[in-house]
């Protein structure tokens, strides 16, 4: 395990494994190192190409925090982790940590080239915000309660989860690992916005990018994909047939070689 001191003092943990142009891997909500093989799996694909930063995001894991939290302080975080790298890296972002590299590139960071998987904005439309409204209003309440088991099971149904999986998981060993980072879901929210695509912002945004989705992911995930491709002025999109949300690391990793690579 490495570590990087975020401008605020937060101390970012990581692994960085391979050689050659560096990569950050950039986690979605709950991912950190201890709980995400599929990323440590994306990672070690990856390292036969490219020297690949695998971090745990503030709040989560090995990685410390400071409060106050705002998006910009983890803007701040992948900024140290690409001057450890030597200045530029490309970048994968899953999920809502696409959203937060898409923010970092705007705001100005030297990413060479962008892939995302995923974000998952949504329609934009006023029955999309007001249940982006329900959700914060609730999370925020559970979080200050201390409720943390509730936050994560609010969080899981909300993004499809069945109520009755959600059950059978609190009752296994591994949520009390989702317990811990419950308070980052609050980061990831944040990150998000009320869920619509902000097509000023990603207008501006001129590096190379490239968009993927599953073409067996939920609807409202494609159409979340094609609306940012379309959006960012330079990317492409790609569908992974037979993939969902949760990604197969051996079919997204020669995606990712050959869009770094080209």
């Amino acid at each position: 395990m490495n570590q990087v001191m975020s401008k605020d003092g937060t101390t970012i943990a990581f692994d960085r494994s391979g050689k050659g142009p560096a990569v950050m891997l950039v986690g979605g909500a709950f991912q950190y190192r201890a709980i995400d093989p599929p990323t440590a799996q994306l990672a070690a694909l990856l390292a036969q190409h490219f020297t690949v930063f695998h971090y745990d995001r503030r709040g989560r894991g090995d990685s410390s925090d400071t409060q106050p939290y705002a998006v910009e302080r983890e803007i701040e975080d992948l900024e140290a982790l690409i001057h450890e790298a030597g200045g530029s890296a490309f970048v994968f972002g899953m999920s809502s940590g696409g959203v937060l590299a898409l923010d970092a590139v705007a705001r100005g960071l030297a990413i060479k080239k962008l892939a995302l998987y995923e974000p998952p904005f949504n329609s934009g439309d006023e029955h999309a915000h007001q249940a982006s409204e329900n959700y914060t209003r609730q999370l925020t309440a559970l979080l200050a309660e201390g409720r943390r088991g509730d936050a994560v099971a609010l969080a899981m149904t909300t993004w499809g989860a069945p109520a009755e999986a959600v059950a059978g998981m609190r009752q296994t060993p591994i949520w009390s690992l989702f317990e811990s980072v419950a308070p980052t879901l609050a980061y990831d929210n944040a990150i998000m916005g009320d869920g619509s695509v902000l097509t000023e912002r990603l207008a501006s945004i001129t590096a190379p990018a490239l968009v993927i989705d599953g073409g067996a992911s939920p609807a409202f995930m494609q159409d979340a994909a094609q609306a940012v491709a379309r959006a960012l002025p330079n990317a492409r999109l790609r569908t992974l047939e037979g993939q969902t949300h949760d990604v197969a690391p051996e079919v997204l990793t020669p995606i990712l070689e050959q869009f770094f690579k080209s």
